[in-house]
Protein backbone atom coordinates (compact mmCIF):
# COMPACT_ATOMS: atom_id res chain seq x y z
CA UNK A 1 0.00 0.00 0.00
CA UNK A 2 1.56 3.40 -0.74
CA UNK A 3 1.54 5.89 2.04
CA UNK A 4 -0.32 9.02 1.14
CA UNK A 5 1.98 11.67 -0.13
CA UNK A 6 0.73 14.26 2.46
CA UNK A 7 1.83 11.78 5.18
CA UNK A 8 5.55 11.05 3.05
CA UNK A 9 5.89 14.83 2.64
CA UNK A 10 4.97 15.89 6.47
CA UNK A 11 7.74 13.59 7.71
CA UNK A 12 10.77 15.22 5.79
CA UNK A 13 9.25 18.79 6.47
CA UNK A 14 5.66 20.35 7.88
CA UNK A 15 6.47 23.56 5.68
CA UNK A 16 6.67 22.02 2.52
CA UNK A 17 2.55 21.28 3.01
CA UNK A 18 2.47 25.10 2.54
CA UNK A 19 2.08 27.50 0.13
CA UNK A 20 5.62 30.20 0.34
CA UNK A 21 5.95 32.88 -1.81
CA UNK A 22 3.95 33.69 -5.03
CA UNK A 23 6.67 33.63 -8.38
CA UNK A 24 4.84 32.34 -10.74
CA UNK A 25 1.26 33.13 -12.33
CA UNK A 26 0.25 30.20 -14.57
CA UNK A 27 -2.48 30.63 -17.03
CA UNK A 28 -4.28 27.71 -18.90
CA UNK A 29 -6.20 29.08 -21.39
CA UNK A 30 -8.55 26.01 -21.76
CA UNK A 31 -8.29 22.79 -23.29
CA UNK A 32 -8.56 23.77 -27.37
CA UNK A 33 -5.66 22.07 -29.24
CA UNK A 34 -4.46 21.08 -32.83
CA UNK A 35 -2.63 17.76 -31.67
CA UNK A 36 -4.37 14.76 -29.28
CA UNK A 37 -1.52 13.61 -27.33
CA UNK A 38 -1.96 10.51 -25.29
CA UNK A 39 -0.47 11.73 -22.18
CA UNK A 40 -2.60 14.95 -22.02
CA UNK A 41 -3.54 15.53 -18.49
CA UNK A 42 -6.05 18.52 -20.02
CA UNK A 43 -7.19 15.94 -22.36
CA UNK A 44 -6.89 18.71 -24.63
CA UNK A 45 -7.64 18.38 -28.91
CA UNK A 46 -8.98 20.15 -31.14
CA UNK A 47 -13.17 19.44 -29.93
CA UNK A 48 -12.23 21.15 -26.92
CA UNK A 49 -15.23 24.04 -25.81
CA UNK A 50 -12.91 25.54 -22.85
CA UNK A 51 -11.81 28.81 -23.72
CA UNK A 52 -10.51 31.72 -21.73
CA UNK A 53 -12.40 34.73 -22.45
CA UNK A 54 -11.51 38.65 -22.34
CA UNK A 55 -13.05 39.51 -18.73
CA UNK A 56 -10.97 36.53 -17.23
CA UNK A 57 -7.74 38.09 -19.13
CA UNK A 58 -8.82 41.62 -17.52
CA UNK A 59 -8.95 40.24 -14.45
CA UNK A 60 -5.23 38.47 -14.98
CA UNK A 61 -3.83 41.88 -16.09
CA UNK A 62 -5.47 43.65 -13.09
CA UNK A 63 -3.41 40.72 -10.92
CA UNK A 64 -0.24 41.77 -12.45
CA UNK A 65 -0.29 45.34 -12.23
CA UNK A 66 -0.80 45.40 -8.63
CA UNK A 67 1.28 42.25 -8.28
CA UNK A 68 4.48 43.19 -9.78
CA UNK A 69 7.60 41.30 -10.35
CA UNK A 70 5.88 38.21 -11.23
CA UNK A 71 6.81 35.41 -13.89
CA UNK A 72 3.57 35.00 -16.42
CA UNK A 73 3.53 31.08 -17.48
CA UNK A 74 0.73 30.82 -20.27
CA UNK A 75 -0.63 27.32 -21.23
CA UNK A 76 -3.49 25.56 -22.39
CA UNK A 77 -4.55 23.41 -24.24
CA UNK A 78 -2.32 24.96 -27.17
CA UNK A 79 -2.88 29.08 -25.93
CA UNK A 80 -2.21 30.40 -29.35
CA UNK A 81 -5.94 29.16 -30.39
CA UNK A 82 -7.43 30.66 -28.05
CA UNK A 83 -9.00 33.41 -30.59
CA UNK A 84 -7.95 36.55 -27.43
CA UNK A 85 -4.59 35.21 -27.06
CA UNK A 86 -3.02 38.50 -28.94
CA UNK A 87 -5.51 41.15 -26.99
CA UNK A 88 -3.94 39.00 -23.53
CA UNK A 89 -0.49 39.47 -24.99
CA UNK A 90 -1.31 43.69 -25.36
CA UNK A 91 -2.81 44.01 -22.10
CA UNK A 92 -0.02 42.15 -19.98
CA UNK A 93 2.80 43.89 -21.52
CA UNK A 94 5.52 45.19 -19.37
CA UNK A 95 2.97 44.15 -16.57
CA UNK A 96 5.48 40.57 -15.42
CA UNK A 97 8.99 40.27 -15.48
CA UNK A 98 8.85 37.58 -17.85
CA UNK A 99 6.58 36.20 -20.19
CA UNK A 100 6.56 32.24 -20.97
CA UNK A 101 4.44 30.24 -23.52
CA UNK A 102 4.04 26.93 -23.47
CA UNK A 103 3.72 25.92 -27.33
CA UNK A 104 3.64 22.66 -28.91
CA UNK A 105 5.30 24.29 -32.09
CA UNK A 106 3.41 22.26 -34.57
CA UNK A 107 1.05 25.08 -34.44
CA UNK A 108 3.26 27.31 -35.82
CA UNK A 109 3.34 26.22 -38.91
CA UNK A 110 -0.23 25.16 -39.48
CA UNK A 111 -2.38 26.93 -42.12
CA UNK A 112 -3.50 30.06 -40.48
CA UNK A 113 -1.04 30.15 -37.80
CA UNK A 114 2.49 31.66 -39.50
CA UNK A 115 2.58 34.51 -38.43
CA UNK A 116 3.37 33.26 -34.83
CA UNK A 117 7.19 33.22 -34.31
CA UNK A 118 7.50 36.40 -35.68
CA UNK A 119 5.03 37.61 -33.18
CA UNK A 120 6.26 35.91 -30.70
CA UNK A 121 9.55 37.41 -31.05
CA UNK A 122 8.30 40.59 -31.48
CA UNK A 123 6.92 40.21 -27.94
CA UNK A 124 9.75 38.98 -26.35
CA UNK A 125 8.06 36.19 -25.26
CA UNK A 126 10.21 33.16 -24.08
CA UNK A 127 9.03 29.91 -25.90
CA UNK A 128 9.16 26.45 -23.91
CA UNK A 129 8.14 23.97 -26.80
CA UNK A 130 7.21 20.68 -26.38
CA UNK A 131 9.27 18.32 -28.18
CA UNK A 132 9.24 14.48 -26.39
CA UNK A 133 12.21 13.24 -27.97
CA UNK A 134 15.01 14.10 -30.50
CA UNK A 135 13.68 10.52 -32.64
CA UNK A 136 10.80 11.22 -34.95
CA UNK A 137 9.24 8.31 -34.61
CA UNK A 138 9.09 8.70 -30.63
CA UNK A 139 7.19 11.51 -31.29
CA UNK A 140 4.90 11.21 -33.70
CA UNK A 141 3.86 7.81 -31.79
CA UNK A 142 2.84 10.30 -28.61
CA UNK A 143 1.94 13.30 -30.90
CA UNK A 144 0.74 11.91 -33.50
CA UNK A 145 1.81 11.62 -37.78
CA UNK A 146 4.08 14.01 -39.02
CA UNK A 147 4.03 16.07 -35.80
CA UNK A 148 8.11 15.82 -35.41
CA UNK A 149 8.50 17.03 -39.01
CA UNK A 150 6.22 20.52 -38.13
CA UNK A 151 8.13 20.90 -34.91
CA UNK A 152 11.56 20.61 -36.36
CA UNK A 153 10.07 23.09 -39.45
CA UNK A 154 9.29 25.70 -36.60
CA UNK A 155 12.18 25.21 -34.84
CA UNK A 156 14.35 26.14 -37.33
CA UNK A 157 12.18 29.24 -38.42
CA UNK A 158 12.64 30.20 -34.69
CA UNK A 159 16.44 29.59 -34.76
CA UNK A 160 16.24 32.17 -37.56
CA UNK A 161 14.53 34.51 -35.68
CA UNK A 162 17.22 34.38 -32.63
CA UNK A 163 15.46 31.94 -30.34
CA UNK A 164 17.93 29.77 -29.03
CA UNK A 165 20.80 32.68 -28.92
CA UNK A 166 19.51 35.91 -28.69
CA UNK A 167 16.16 35.18 -26.98
CA UNK A 168 15.34 32.42 -24.34
CA UNK A 169 13.85 28.61 -26.40
CA UNK A 170 13.76 26.31 -24.22
CA UNK A 171 12.58 22.62 -25.00
CA UNK A 172 10.34 19.71 -22.82
CA UNK A 173 10.64 16.20 -22.42
CA UNK A 174 8.00 13.67 -21.10
CA UNK A 175 8.52 10.36 -20.97
CA UNK A 176 6.81 8.09 -23.85
CA UNK A 177 5.63 5.48 -21.39
CA UNK A 178 5.38 4.55 -17.69
CA UNK A 179 8.36 5.35 -16.62
CA UNK A 180 10.50 8.46 -14.27
CA UNK A 181 12.54 10.54 -16.94
CA UNK A 182 16.51 10.01 -16.42
CA UNK A 183 18.52 12.90 -15.34
CA UNK A 184 17.96 16.38 -16.88
CA UNK A 185 21.26 17.09 -17.83
CA UNK A 186 22.27 14.26 -19.42
CA UNK A 187 19.25 13.74 -21.64
CA UNK A 188 20.18 18.07 -22.19
CA UNK A 189 23.36 16.98 -23.79
CA UNK A 190 22.21 14.31 -25.67
CA UNK A 191 19.03 16.96 -27.12
CA UNK A 192 21.73 19.46 -27.77
CA UNK A 193 24.21 16.61 -30.07
CA UNK A 194 21.34 15.47 -31.64
CA UNK A 195 19.21 18.26 -32.64
CA UNK A 196 22.85 20.25 -33.83
CA UNK A 197 24.09 17.24 -35.80
CA UNK A 198 20.46 16.31 -37.91
CA UNK A 199 18.95 19.54 -38.44
CA UNK A 200 21.30 22.31 -37.25
CA UNK A 201 18.87 23.66 -34.14
CA UNK A 202 20.14 25.46 -30.99
CA UNK A 203 18.30 25.98 -27.74
CA UNK A 204 18.60 27.01 -23.89
CA UNK A 205 17.92 24.30 -22.03
CA UNK A 206 15.99 21.11 -21.52
CA UNK A 207 12.84 20.74 -19.24
CA UNK A 208 11.95 17.03 -18.14
CA UNK A 209 8.57 16.79 -16.78
CA UNK A 210 7.20 13.41 -15.06
CA UNK A 211 4.04 12.30 -16.75
CA UNK A 212 1.41 12.75 -14.26
CA UNK A 213 -1.31 10.22 -13.57
CA UNK A 214 -4.47 11.71 -14.19
CA UNK A 215 -6.20 12.43 -17.19
CA UNK A 216 -5.86 10.75 -20.62
CA UNK A 217 -2.13 9.32 -19.34
CA UNK A 218 -4.10 7.44 -16.33
CA UNK A 219 -6.73 6.90 -18.79
CA UNK A 220 -3.96 4.59 -20.61
CA UNK A 221 -2.47 3.29 -17.60
CA UNK A 222 -5.86 1.86 -17.01
CA UNK A 223 -6.39 -0.11 -20.01
CA UNK A 224 -3.25 -1.81 -19.82
CA UNK A 225 -3.42 -2.57 -16.46
CA UNK A 226 -0.67 -0.60 -15.17
CA UNK A 227 -1.78 2.45 -13.31
CA UNK A 228 -0.62 0.48 -9.70
CA UNK A 229 2.73 0.00 -11.13
CA UNK A 230 3.50 2.91 -12.13
CA UNK A 231 2.07 4.91 -8.92
CA UNK A 232 4.09 2.42 -7.04
CA UNK A 233 7.12 3.17 -9.11
CA UNK A 234 6.51 6.97 -8.03
CA UNK A 235 5.99 6.19 -4.96
CA UNK A 236 9.16 4.13 -4.44
CA UNK A 237 11.51 7.11 -6.29
CA UNK A 238 9.87 9.57 -3.94
CA UNK A 239 13.64 12.22 -3.38
CA UNK A 240 13.58 13.89 0.00
CA UNK A 241 15.80 16.56 -1.51
CA UNK A 242 12.99 17.69 -4.09
CA UNK A 243 9.98 17.42 -1.60
CA UNK A 244 10.62 21.36 -1.27
CA UNK A 245 10.76 22.46 -4.22
CA UNK A 246 8.32 21.30 -5.44
CA UNK A 247 6.33 24.05 -7.69
CA UNK A 248 2.67 24.66 -5.86
CA UNK A 249 5.12 26.46 -3.29
CA UNK A 250 5.81 29.46 -5.43
CA UNK A 251 2.81 28.95 -8.21
CA UNK A 252 -0.58 29.51 -8.70
CA UNK A 253 -2.59 28.05 -11.73
CA UNK A 254 -5.60 30.51 -12.94
CA UNK A 255 -8.21 27.98 -15.01
CA UNK A 256 -10.07 29.49 -17.98
CA UNK A 257 -12.83 30.76 -16.35
CA UNK A 258 -10.46 32.55 -13.29
CA UNK A 259 -10.52 30.54 -10.58
CA UNK A 260 -7.20 29.60 -8.80
CA UNK A 261 -5.43 26.07 -8.00
CA UNK A 262 -2.53 25.42 -6.27
CA UNK A 263 -1.30 23.50 -10.09
CA UNK A 264 -2.35 22.66 -13.32
CA UNK A 265 -2.53 19.26 -12.37
CA UNK A 266 -4.77 20.11 -9.36
CA UNK A 267 -7.09 22.05 -11.97
CA UNK A 268 -7.37 19.07 -14.17
CA UNK A 269 -8.84 17.43 -11.05
CA UNK A 270 -10.96 20.41 -10.35
CA UNK A 271 -9.30 20.56 -6.84
CA UNK A 272 -10.13 24.33 -6.41
CA UNK A 273 -8.57 26.31 -3.88
CA UNK A 274 -10.84 27.60 -0.78
CA UNK A 275 -10.74 30.53 1.54
CA UNK A 276 -11.04 28.81 5.23
CA UNK A 277 -15.00 29.03 4.77
CA UNK A 278 -15.45 27.00 1.89
CA UNK A 279 -15.58 29.62 -0.82
CA UNK A 280 -13.92 28.94 -4.01
CA UNK A 281 -11.26 31.52 -5.08
CA UNK A 282 -11.17 33.55 -8.35
CA UNK A 283 -8.30 35.77 -10.18
CA UNK A 284 -11.09 39.05 -9.58
CA UNK A 285 -10.56 38.35 -6.08
CA UNK A 286 -7.42 37.16 -5.44
CA UNK A 287 -4.79 37.98 -2.44
CA UNK A 288 -1.70 37.41 -2.30
CA UNK A 289 -1.83 37.50 1.22
CA UNK A 290 -4.63 34.39 1.45
CA UNK A 291 -2.21 31.65 -0.24
CA UNK A 292 1.27 32.55 2.45
CA UNK A 293 1.29 29.77 4.86
CA UNK A 294 -1.85 28.25 3.51
CA UNK A 295 -2.34 24.67 3.28
CA UNK A 296 -1.21 23.21 -0.25
CA UNK A 297 -4.01 20.76 -1.12
CA UNK A 298 -2.02 17.28 -1.99
CA UNK A 299 -3.34 13.51 -3.34
CA UNK A 300 -1.43 10.74 -4.57
CA UNK A 301 -0.94 12.33 -8.11
CA UNK A 302 1.72 15.20 -6.34
CA UNK A 303 4.39 11.91 -6.46
CA UNK A 304 5.15 12.56 -9.58
CA UNK A 305 6.86 16.16 -8.92
CA UNK A 306 9.05 14.40 -6.00
CA UNK A 307 9.97 11.21 -8.42
CA UNK A 308 14.02 11.15 -9.09
CA UNK A 309 15.11 14.69 -9.92
CA UNK A 310 12.05 15.74 -9.23
CA UNK A 311 9.84 17.42 -11.50
CA UNK A 312 7.90 20.99 -12.13
CA UNK A 313 7.10 22.70 -15.09
CA UNK A 314 10.65 24.01 -15.70
CA UNK A 315 12.26 20.19 -15.36
CA UNK A 316 14.26 18.94 -12.73
CA UNK A 317 14.12 20.02 -8.83
CA UNK A 318 17.31 18.49 -8.05
CA UNK A 319 20.58 17.82 -9.75
CA UNK A 320 20.85 14.15 -8.65
CA UNK A 321 18.55 11.25 -8.61
CA UNK A 322 18.26 9.80 -5.50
Amino acid sequence: MIIPFKERLMTVNPEYETFEKLQTLQVNFGNLCNLHCNHCHVDASSSGTEMMGKEVMEQIAFFLAHNPGLTLDITGGCPEMNPHFRYFMDLTEGLAARRMLRSNLAIMCEPGWEWLPEYCRSRALTLIGSLPCYLEENVDKQRGTGVYQRSIQVLKQLNALGYGTEIELNLVYNPGGDFIPGAQHELETAYKAELSARHGIKFNHLFTITNAPIGRFREHLESVDTYTTYMSQLAERFNPDAAGNIMCRTLISVDWQGMVFNCDFNQALGMTVSTDNGSKISISGFAETEMNGKKILLAQHCYCCTAGEGSSCTGALTNADN
